[in-house]
């Protein structure tokens, strides 16, 4: 294999000695498809399409056969053939797929259900290739997988078509009850509480005898011993990202590690333990998986999705890791969903869809299929080739983009600029709301109704963590209900150090174990917030048609209704009832607004004008000027600054062509040149005109 590596070299065209300015590529292999006579033909046409990356699952099961066993046949061609291509090589370790035989080689490693079924092999979806599922809190298990990362990186790391390493697929992890876990989950609670008696006070469970009498909780529900469970395996997760992390790092101390999630930190994180801010701080470049069929098509929805990953990646290289590149097929997601939705994209929607990413700051991106799978339930599904591997309107389109992105390499050496204001992310806000509901719908409404709000005005939301609040003159705090003292004392500093704080109804009503406070707001907040809540509502059933005042808007509530007596605050809006609705209050050398109800989710379930002109007056409140105007809010601009130069975005999800102004907060431009699209663009005054295609995007660099 070796000597054939070494002719193949020879007569290959060499790898680029630096990076390209920009990855762009897709995922090709998956051991079954597609099939092995193409593969040569495939590599060229990528090449020649101007792709410079591929990302292949490695999987365990399809690799050590038998134990100690591998067959890398079909591996190494991959990585030769991307040699002789000039396309470097992601390798995606699979341990999430274990070999047939680990079933009953390692049986203490199987998975429980939280119903208490033991998981058993099976065909995935995704790759149709088959493989068990396998629980790595088991000792003697997670030594035979971390024995198989190693033998991969052993294998791999001097190749020259290798990139690196993408360690954890989608970031997500379902709870585990196999008596490993929960040992692993003892051992987590003796760390927190020290002791028996200090946790059964906390979980008010007083008799346990010894350690071993606790179990994972099997039921959610508002109490601390489920929100204990629901911390320990986000803790437990990301635990083994980093193990995966450093057991390859031990044997390849050169080539990437990278890891891609999916974009669902504000719906997902008691369930599945995905968090994008903690997966994106073990790895040295961050993504995501984002398909459109499978969230809907309308424009906000894919700019939040990038806009969260590239605020959780805090400044490291972000890929869109899974990008749809052709239609899909019967699957529960598209089911009532119009054929525009993803369902069969076409060239265009292909065209709008890169843009929207390259204006929300990807550094990298790459189709979550070459070409489809010929098998299985995803038979059809994501390619931008066709069945056959030849090319489409759509593999047209990306080639053309591929090529565009490595001919302009300053642009993607500037960076998206700091939002005009920031959504707060803390954590057990969300896990409070799945433990007292079932589920997220409440916080995830509200923070992706505020996202949407501020979306349809073209004001950038970010997306921040409560650690790192101090970056951002102004936030917006959504579903307050659950927060912890530390959370507390952070917002508390904020505002005293001269942060401008908005926050929606019931902060800190419960603690971060589900306490609720005798005295509302909670954990002193009331003095942060210069308000005592005066009377509330638990009514969600009953407050769909909620609305308040505030000065001449009429803006929409949701969920639930706290009202307020001012302390040393002011009353800014009222409900119909004539009950304080609202409290502006300075604190410090900042400033609160304290709204007592959840304007967010109202918006996200029927988006108004009064209700988004609130939301718009953000800025106005507190002193911010809005970095970006445009004359059509159903066209999105975003500016980027950095050594490569100053750039305006500007994209038109929209299927008829448009003709926009923009208008600038900031600089005196004098010329303006388009790198992308057709048609002329002028600047005049701080403000750009520029006309754009149906679902097409401009690209303007400023000077």
């Amino acid at each position: 294999m070796r000597k054939l590596l070494l002719l193949l070299l020879l007569a290959a065209p060499l790898l680029a000695a630096e990076d390209p300015a920009f990855w762009y590529g897709a995922v090709y292999f998956r051991k079954t498809n597609p099939p092995e006579k193409d593969w040569p033909r495939d590599h060229k046409t990528a090449a020649d399409a101007g792709m410079n990356i591929m990302r292949h699952w490695f999987i365990w099961s399809a690799i050590e056969v038998a134990p100690g066993k591998y067959d890398w046949r079909d591996y190494d061609r991959m990585l030769d053939l991307e040699a002789q291509n000039g396309i470097r090589t992601v390798i995606a370790e699979m341990i999430s797929s274990a070999p047939e035989w680990a079933y009953n080689a390692y049986p203490k490693a199987r998975i429980e259900t939280q119903d208490g079924r033991l998981a058993t092999g099976a065909i995935s979806g995704s790759s149709a290739t088959g493989g068990q599922r396998m629980c790595l809190d088991n000792d003697e298990f997670r030594a035979k997988a971390g024995e198989f990362l190693k033998v991969l990186a052993a294998r791999y790391k001097d190749h020259p078509a290798a990139y690196g390493y993408d360690v954890w697929n989608e970031c997500n992890m379902e709870a585990c009850y196999c008596p490993s876990t929960a040992q692993k989950f003892r051992a987590w609670l003796k760390k927190k509480y020290g002791t028996l008696e200090a946790l059964g006070k906390v979980w008010h469970r007083y008799s346990f005898a010894e350690w071993e009498n606790i179990s994972p909780p099997r039921n959610a529900g508002p109490y601390p011993e489920w929100i204990d469970w629901a911390e320990f395996r986000e803790d437990n997760a990301y635990e083994q990202l980093r193990w995966r992390r450093e057991i390859i790092r031990s044997v390849d101390t050169k080539n990437h590690i990278t890891a891609h999630g999916i974009a669902a930190s504000l719906h997902s994180l008691p369930g599945v333990s995905a968090n994008d801010w903690r997966a994106a701080a073990e790895v040295e470049s961050y993504g995501f998986t984002w398909v459109v069929a499978r969230h809907g098509n309308s424009p906000w929805q894919q700019f939040q999705a990038v806009d969260l990953v590239r605020s959780a990646s805090r400044g490291k290289p972000f890929w869109h890791a899974e990008h749809q590149g052709g239609p899909l097929w019967m699957q529960p997601q598209v089911i009532g969903h119009p054929i525009e939705g993803g369902r069969k994209p076409d060239a265009k929607d292909i065209r709008v869809w890169n843009m929207t990413s390259f204006a929300t700051g990807v550094s990298g991106l790459l189709y979550l299929r070459w070409r489809p799978l010929l098998d299985g339930p995803l038979f059809g599904a994501f390619g931008l080739w066709d069945l056959d591997g030849g090319p489409t309107p759509r593999s047209e389109m990306a080639a053309r983009i591929a090529k565009w992105t490595n001919a302009n390499p300053d642009v993607w050496r500037s960076k998206p600029v700091r939002g005009d204001i920031a959504i707060v992310f803390a954590p057990e806000s969300e896990r409070f709301n799945y433990a007292q509901q079932g589920n997220t719908n409440f916080y995830n409404q509200s923070a992706s109704g505020a996202y949407m709000a501020f979306f349809d005005s073209n004001i950038q939301a970010d997306y921040v963590h409560i650690d790192n609040i101090s970056e951002y003159p102004v936030v917006y705090l959504p579903y307050p209900v659950s927060l912890s003292e530390a959370t507390v004392g952070k917002l508390r500093r904020y505002v005293e150090q001269g942060g401008y704080l908005i926050s929606e109804g019931t902060p800190g009503y419960f603690d971060e174990i589900g306490h609720a406070a005798e005295k509302q707001p909670g954990a002193g907040l009331d003095v942060v917030f210069g308000a005592r809540e005066s009377d509330v509502e638990f009514t969600p059933d009953l407050l769909e048609e909620l609305k308040f005042h505030a000065g001449d808007r009429q803006v929409r509530g949701s969920i639930f209704r706290q009202m307020y007596q001012p302390t040393d605050g002011k009353a800014v809006a009222t409900y119909d009832n004539g009950a304080v609705a609202a409290v502006e209050h300075a604190f410090g050398k900042g400033r609160t607004y304290l709204v007592g109800t959840f304007p967010g989710a109202a918006y996200f379930r029927k988006s108004d004008e009064g209700t988004r002109e609130f939301f718009r007056a953000f800025l106005d409140w507190a002193k911010r000027p809005q970095q970006v105007v445009i004359s059509d809010n159903t066209l999105k601009a975003r500016l980027h600054k950095g050594p490569g130069g100053t750039y305006l975005w500007v994209v038109n999800p929209l299927r008829v062509e448009k003709s926009v102004t923009v208008t600038l907060s900031e600089g005196s431009w004098k010329t303006v040149r388009r790198l992308w699209g057709e048609g002329a663009a002028t600047v005049a005054n701080g403000t750009v005109k520029v006309r754009l295609d149906e679902r097409d995007a401009a690209l303007l660099l400023l000077q």
